[in-house]
Formats: C-alpha cells, structure tokens, sequence
C-alpha cells in the first residue's frame, strides 16, 4: 500500500515539474525581468575559481533553495554549515545525482555520525561535463571531460548543551578541491601533450560554522527547540592559479511555529579576498518545509540573485530507514529560456548509536523520582534523580529537584534549629 502511495505521488510531483518547465518562458522571463531591474546585472558573476563549490548536490537543503544553514538537521549540512554534526539525531549515510546545466551531471556521497557532543562527517561531489574540440572543417579534433571535485572532512562540537538549549555547536570543514582540463589542440589540429595541466587546478580551503537552537513563540509542545541562527564563512582560503575561491559570508535563521512547518532564511554576502570591488552582490534565499506525514515532506525554496535567482519544490519520501529526496529547479539565468533540472539522493538512516534508548531510560527515571517524592520517599526519588544525571549530566530537570530537596532539607534544618533555641 505505502509502495502504490509513492508511486502516486511521484506522478503528481512530475507532472507538476513539467506543467511548470511548460509555463516558463512565459511566466519566468516576467520574473527575470522584474528581478534584474531591481538587481541590474552582477558584472562580477563568474570571476571566482572552482563553480563546483556553488553548485549543491541535493537533498532537503537544495528543495528549500540552500535556506539551510539555520536548519542543518539531515547531511545536507556538509555543504551549508559545518557546525551541524554535533547536533545530528541520526548517522547518515547519503548518495546524490544532480542534472546540472547541458550536459553537465554532479554524483556526490557523504556520511556523518555523532558520538556525545562530537560530531564528524565526510563527502565528495565530482562534476563533470564533456569536452569535445572541433577544427574549421567540423571533424572532431580531441575529446574527453572538464571534471571539478571537492572532498569534505568535517568535526563539530557542540558547547553548553542542556534540556532548555541546545548547546553552540561550533564546527570546521576542511576541503580540498581540483579542477582538470583534456588537452587541446593547436592551430594545426595537432594535440598538445600536457596543455591541459597547464590549466588544471588544486587547493585547499576551510569553511567555519557556528549554530545554536533555542524556544521561541512555540505553540505546540515538544522537547525539540523550534528557533535556530547560524553564521558560516565558506570557501576560506588562498587564491587559486590567480583566481579568488567563491568565498561567502552567511547568517541564517529558521523558525518552527507549528510541528509540521519550518520557514527558513538566508543572507549570503560574497567577498572577493584578492580584490573587494570584484566581490558578487548580496543575496537571499528563503525556504518552507512541511511534513505532511510521517513518510512524506515537501519543500519549496526561492533564492532572489542577481542573474541567476532560482525556483525549487521537492519532496522527500521515507520507506523504512531509507529517504528518497527529489528536488526540481527553475534557474532564472541570464538567458533567453530558464534552465530546468531534477536532483536525485538517497539518505540510509544508520541509526542513532543508542542515544534515544538512553533519553527515554532518563525520562523514566526522572518520573519514577517524581513518583517517589510524591508518595514522601525521598531518598529513592533522590536515587532516581542521581542516577538519571549520572546518565545525562545536562538533563536540568533532575538537577532542579534535586536544588529544590536541598533547599527543603536546609529550610526543615533551619526550623528545628530554631524550635531547639526555644527551649
């Protein structure tokens, strides 16, 4: 029943991608031309190394537009804030296949996990697209693939974290990225031997995030804290065969007024660290997701950019411990027809290292602690308290009962010390 649910639903999610592919070149090229006479055109577009840094690999962050950075609760931190692996519910283990533009395809991989307040992950994405040189004639000259990649290590730790909040998460990602050029030809047809290391490319960069989640205006209950910020620098590092990396300045924040809704926003400012002037202009994006039951989410997302704003919806679908993700895009690039495109990811929840067994063993025993001092049993409800912070040291509910019987040993002290001064 639930395979015939999502068979449906995928229909009508690609039935709704094409009737939007039909209706854009009428209704997007408004846009186009409402957003670039806000915006102008950004004249310093495409002057940073390595584009494969921009271009997502999928998942819930590009369903919502990349307004992910406040959010970072599944992998798709790994790309948008490197402070989210600290804060992980669950170890994941995800594979991405992203149509870009023409022929150009990005797969990518990554795997996070979590042990206590320590958080690690790893991922690569690999985008490529074909080359291939022709003479005057249009004879096929030389051949093969332009290929940008990107590895991913990642480790976050998440400070002060208690029942009430959830903790600063800070974290770094360390990249390593490299550009490769097929060999061209001359003015004779003749294929030169290493022309294309000549143009191909290595370096390395860093990213930083910070991330922290607290209660705001929440109208529902939950242990769950439903408002979240982030600040992130990405694509930290020197300059590549004279070419600045794609460097971008973040501040994020995301907000779940009701269970199932989450808005979320992105501020991205771009900084050239060779030469300010050629900096990109500031942007936005803003993103929605709703679950709209316990095997299904949807997302939309719209990144306002000078030149190149784009439209997404996507969806994801839980089978057991398995989530297909599938995002369609609308690109508004600086062109006569906007660029269309679909991402695949599968994400394999591995589980979440006993974590949820021992949250509910320490729940258990707070309320046996409560149980206990109800019916006048102090040293067991005292027992419970201990030992469920012995478990969880954060877990402030036990530390305020256990303040409040030493506050009301002190005061029964302090009243039979003074019935003793009568006499």
């Amino acid at each position: 029943m639930k395979f015939r649910k999502i068979t449906v639903l995928l229909a009508v999610f690609t039935l709704f991608a094409q009737t939007l592919s039909l209706n854009a070149d009428e209704n997007w090229g408004d846009i186009a031309d409402f957003l670039n006479n806000i915006y102008g055109i950004d004249n310093n577009t495409g002057l940073t190394a390595f584009p494969v840094l921009n271009v997502p690999m999928g998942g819930r962050s590009e369903g919502m537009a990349g307004a992910f950075a406040a959010i970072s609760d599944d992998i798709s931190f790994l790309e948008f804030n490197p402070a989210g692996s600290s804060m992980l519910e669950k170890s994941e283990l995800a594979f991405f296949h992203n149509n870009w533009v023409a022929d150009t395809k990005l797969e990518g991989a990554a795997y996070a996990t979590r042990f206590g307040n320590l958080g690690i992950a790893a991922g690569a994405k690999w985008l490529y697209t074909p080359f291939t040189e022709y003479n005057y004639y249009g004879e096929r000259v030389s051949s093969g693939y332009y290929s940008e990649g990107v590895a991913i290590l990642n480790v976050s730790y998440n400070l002060f974290p208690s029942y009430y909040f959830s903790g600063v998460s800070i974290g770094v990602n360390l990249k390593g990225a490299f550009r490769l050029v097929p060999d061209f030809t001359d003015n004779y047809d003749n294929i030169l031997s290493g022309s294309g290391m000549d143009q191909s490319a290595a370096m390395g960069m860093a990213d930083i995030g910070i991330l922290t989640r607290f209660n705001f205006l929440k109208f529902y209950a939950a242990r769950e804290q439903n408002m979240s910020v982030a600040l992130v620098a990405k694509n930290l590092g020197p300059p590549a065969s004279g070419e600045a990396l794609p460097t971008v300045f973040n501040a994020a924040i995301a907000y779940k007024p009701i269970r199932p809704l989450i808005i979320s926003f992105d501020f991205f400012y771009p900084f050239n660290l060779l030469d300010y002037t050629l900096s990109e202009l500031p942007y936005g994006a803003l993103g929605l997701s709703v679950q709209v039951a316990d095997f299904l989410s949807m997302r939309t997302g719209l990144m306002v950019k000078a030149g190149t704003s784009r439209f997404t919806i996507g969806s994801a679908i839980i089978i057991d411990n398995i989530t297909l993700d599938i995002n369609y895009t609308l690109d508004l690039l600086t062109q006569f027809q906007p660029l269309n495109r679909i991402s695949l990811g599968v994400r394999i929840n591995l589980g979440d290292k006993g974590r949820k067994q021992l949250s509910d063993k320490v729940d258990e025993l707070y309320l046996l602690g409560v149980e206990a001092h109800a019916r006048g049993n102090l040293a067991d409800a005292k027992l419970c308290w201990e030992e469920a912070l012995s478990i969880d040291s954060g877990f402030t509910p036990a530390k305020e009962a256990l303040i409040m019987m030493e506050n009301r040993e002190d005061l029964i002290k302090r009243i039979e010390d003074l019935y003793l001064l009568d006499f």
